[in-house]
């Protein structure tokens, strides 16, 4: 991306929001911030941002409320920033609506990078019109029902594409154990994680050309999957 991306940091220390402010710019963000839940409410309704580092530790309210909240009425990417390191706090996060999460102390390369990676899955889910979602090599025509690897139809069950199909339209970012298995499924299969394991070794041994080193459905560990975003 060439231009500047808008951030929004909801912190409440100062001298965090001073140094991402530092180091930040000169990642080429522009950065807005926001001490508390309401300021930062406000300032994604007004001001558009196009990602939010949302802290969960902050003194007027609760994190995972707050990330509900705004993606109530808000689509805009949002990486939650946390010192909580456990997978529950990652799952929980990301179940109430978060796009990343990131544990304090962070390296600000690898922050800008996920950011980045946010805005260009939310762009890219944004400006497709016709509904093919394509990363690398593979291509996944949502209408048509379609996969095709490096221009060879792969055919999938109808589960299997419905798996891809979750993970298609929310390309690059994760997906939950629970968010898949409530969407596929059903909500009363929310916690059957061995269909996703079946499934998926099923899914990659179609479409990777080394399931054991999946290129485009990647594994993040105890928390869910993701259709890796490429170029």
């Amino acid at each position: 991306m060439s231009d500047r991306i808008r951030a929004l940091v909801v912190d409440d220390e100062p001298p965090l929001r001073r140094m991402l402010r530092a180091a930040l710019d000169g990642e080429s963000f522009e950065v807005l911030e926001a001490a508390t839940v309401r300021e930062g409410i406000r300032a994604v309704a007004c001001d558009r941002p196009d990602v939010v580092l949302l802290d969960l530790g902050l003194p007027d309210g609760d994190g995972l409320s707050d990330v509900a909240e705004v993606r109530s009425w808000c689509d805009v990417p949002i990486i939650a920033l946390s010192a909580r390191q456990g997978e529950r706090d990652k799952v929980l996060a990301l179940d109430a609506g978060a796009d990343d999460y990131v544990t304090k102390p962070f390296s600000i390369a690898e922050l800008a990078a996920r950011m980045r990676a946010a805005v260009r899955s939310h762009r890219l889910r944004g400006a497709v019109q016709a509904p093919v979602v394509r990363t690398g090599g593979l291509s996944v025509d949502l209408a048509a029902r379609q996969v095709h690897v490096d221009g060879v139809a792969v055919r999938l069950t109808k589960q299997e594409f419905n798996l891809l199909a979750a993970l298609a339209r929310h390309v690059g970012k994760v997906l939950t154990h629970r968010q898949l298995l409530t969407e596929v499924w059903g909500p009363s299969s929310a916690d059957e994680t061995h269909y996703l394991r079946v499934c998926f070794a099923q899914i990659r041994r179609k479409i990777e050309q080394d399931p054991s080193r999946p290129r485009y459905v990647v594994t993040d560990a105890g928390v869910g999957y993701m259709l890796r975003l490429e170029g």
